[in-house]
């Protein structure tokens, strides 16, 4: 008896896996995907929020690479699909990620998913996309649900203009000194955060940034969904009293009543605490929206205090 190496088991195995979903007991078989990276939005809590453009990627794709593979196992078992599942988070991506590469060179489709909501929001897997446009392959996306978004539509504040933060610093000093960073930005602001930080970022928020409206969704799309509105100071003495803390949070903030005067002092400490972090471009662009200035007369600026901190520009 001929035993077949693994990876010969492998590719047998892959090439006879049925391509399909299930849904309402109704197998459906999925077409076939060129090659390429495949971005899929999965549900934020509520399973029947994955699309059927989603559900057909997943079934065809070669390969998926995922956060958690027990958190989309659980997808994968409700919707009947079987592709092959791969890690890809922040811990092992500089290591996965060329084999992904790899993968999709040779023809290979791979779905990338979160474990919950629009993949490269709040992951790491923008430097994966940058990797693979690099190596001239193709990326495209199958859009679906996102936390940030879905609060932003239920907050009753102004949706033109929004600034997403994701998570805040976990240390106060570094938060407060976030959200001074943040009070001029002139759009509704979105913040990611959990239980048992809730009511300090929300009383942080309200020393920096004043009376502004505000709304909190908490286990958005899920069985206990809670959406709370008012002032910062009222929410964040709520959560202060023993609102309920357990689950996950996004917090939107309406943006400031009025444009507020800014001085060149401000602008140099706003740009001497970005590049402190980023890349001069990078805090240009964020001190500019920051403050509503001229980018030209902020790269301006920012080129100044390089030459003063080392003598060159940078």
């Amino acid at each position: 008896m001929t035993t077949k190496p693994p990876n010969a088991q492998a590719e047998e195995a892959e090439s006879t896996r049925r391509r399909q979903y299930v849904v309402a007991g109704q197998a459906i078989e999925a077409p076939r995907l060129a090659g390429g990276l495949y971005l899929v939005a999965t549900p934020i809590g509520n399973l029947r929020d994955m699309t059927l453009r989603g559900l057909e990627i997943l079934a065809a794709a070669d390969l998926v690479a995922c956060e958690d593979t027990r958190v989309t196992r659980t997808l994968f078992n409700h919707y009947g699909l079987s592709a092959p599942l791969t890690p890809y988070h922040d811990h092992n991506a500089d290591a996965a990620r060329p084999r992904i590469i790899e993968k999709i060179a040779a023809g290979g489709a791979v779905a990338l998913v979160s474990d919950a909501g629009t993949p490269l929001i709040s992951d790491p897997g923008y430097r994966l996309v940058r990797a693979v446009h690099e190596a001239g392959l193709t990326v495209t996306a199958a859009p679906g649900a996102s936390a940030a978004l879905m609060a932003l539509t239920v907050a009753g504040l102004a949706t033109d203009r929004f600034f997403f933060e994701g998570f805040l610093p976990a240390k106060s000093g570094a938060r407060r000194t976030r959200i001074a960073e943040l009070a001029r930005i002139p759009s509704t602001l979105i913040f990611y955060e959990s239980g048992p930080r809730i009511a300090e970022a929300l009383t942080d928020l309200s020393e920096g940034l004043g009376a502004r409206d505000a709304a909190i969704g908490r286990e958005l799309t899920k069985l206990h969904e809670e959406v709370r509105r008012g002032t910062l100071e009222a929410l964040a003495r709520d959560y202060a009293q023993g609102a309920e803390t357990r689950g996950e949070f996004v917090i939107v903030v309406a943006g400031p009543s009025a444009p507020m005067a800014i001085g060149a002092d401000e602008i140099d400490a706003l740009l001497r605490a970005a590049l402190a972090r980023v890349s001069v471009k990078d805090a240009v662009a964020e001190v500019a929206t920051a403050t509503g200035e001229p980018r030209r007369a902020v790269y301006a600026r920012a080129l100044e205090l390089t030459k003063d901190a080392d003598g060159t520009a940078s």
